[in-house]
């Protein structure tokens, strides 16, 4: 098992709520500046990762929907260097686990440690003290490790010995997982894929990209010469702005009925949970103001009903001996479902 660390914000015991979460944060950005720092944001993992404009916007958006992200595709497509290009793009404490069969729930969320100068047990903070935490291989580890990080990420914090210890924000968790290799791998059981606010896949890159991939690393690793565009107090300002974009009613009905059809469709044996609910409307909000505006459209929600929705669907065994798969089963639900009319804009 490996735990990494970014060296310029170590933490130390308990970590401290920011000034956003005691109240006392500055006012939210507005449409025209969030949208200038999330521009920038891309722009440096683009450095990084070529030609996967799309897939690292929808990351983005994901973190600042204060969800959790699952990359999930083969090895060598750059899984790994997306979750540490988003990370560096933003100055705060990042660490990185590498799940492992050995890895212990205590080390994911700290243990108490008996100190023999102070007759007392001590808190050792573990690694899912940061505010970004890199996940890689989450599948590699028992299910009883990744049972650790059930409270983490649904609550914000972490319970040992009967005292609660808060994260501090942001927080996000970035997992990655091989879907072709299944060998000593424990599959993430569905509460564990509920609390994933979004998968993503990256995918192989055109002949272009690739040819420039090679051009850029030739000499050196672009990902090395990284720098922040963003600090954690600004990540927390735009968290906040995302929040106050405005969800007509007929556009909150529309993701309603989306998420209902997951459960009723004959295909699907288990649908989407009122949680994907949420983090479906949250990442909306953001998508909206990435783009410079103060409203959601219908065009956010179906750019983003995939990568929340299908990865929380189980299909029925009928589904996949057929060779059905849950995004296909998504894509047909969203041709389907008509946009509730509005009489102005959304």
């Amino acid at each position: 098992m490996t735990f990494e660390s970014s060296p310029e914000k170590p933490d130390g015991t308990m970590p401290l709520q920011s000034t956003a979460q005691a109240g006392q944060g500055p006012a939210p950005l507005s449409p025209q500046e969030f949208k200038a720092t999330a521009e920038a944001i891309l722009t440096n993992v683009e450095w990084v990762i070529e030609g996967k404009s799309h897939t690292i916007r929808l990351a983005l958006a994901v973190m600042l929907a204060e969800g959790h992200l699952l990359l999930e595709d083969v090895p060598g497509v750059g899984k790994t260097q997306l979750a540490k290009a988003l990370a560096r793009s933003i100055d705060c404490s990042v660490r990185r686990i590498q799940f492992t069969p050995d890895l212990l729930p205590s080390d994911v969320t700290g243990v108490s440690i008996f100190d023999p100068e102070k007759r007392d047990f001590v808190f050792k903070p573990g690694a899912i003290f940061g505010n970004l935490i890199l996940g890689d291989e989450i599948n590699r580890a028992s299910p009883k490790t990744q049972s650790a990080l059930l409270e983490c990420m649904e609550e914000r914090q972490v319970t040992v010995d009967g005292n609660t210890y808060k994260l501090r924000s942001p927080f996000m968790v970035i997992a990655t997982q091989n879907p072709v290799e299944m060998e000593g791998t424990y599959p993430l059981p569905e509460a564990q894929r509920d609390r994933f606010a979004a998968r993503l896949a990256i995918g192989y890159p055109d002949i272009n990209a690739e040819l420039a991939l090679l051009d850029r690393r030739e000499e050196y690793n672009p990902l090395d010469a990284l720098r922040p565009i963003a600090d954690a107090e600004m990540i927390v300002r735009m968290i906040a702005a995302a929040r106050a974009v405005h969800l007509a009613p007929e556009l909150k009905r529309y993701v309603v009925d989306l998420v209902a059809a997951t459960r009723t469709n004959a295909q699907v044996r288990l649908g989407a949970s009122p949680r994907a609910t949420l983090q479906l409307l949250r990442c909306t909000q953001v998508l909206a103001a990435m783009d410079g505006r103060d409203f959601a459209l219908p065009d956010d929600v179906q750019q983003l009903a995939v990568p929340v929705l299908a990865h929380r669907l189980i299909p029925t065994t009928e589904t996949t001996m057929g060779g059905g798969d849950t995004k296909a089963i998504v894509s047909d639900i969203l041709r389907h479902v008509p946009v509730v009319s509005h009489p102005g804009r959304f």
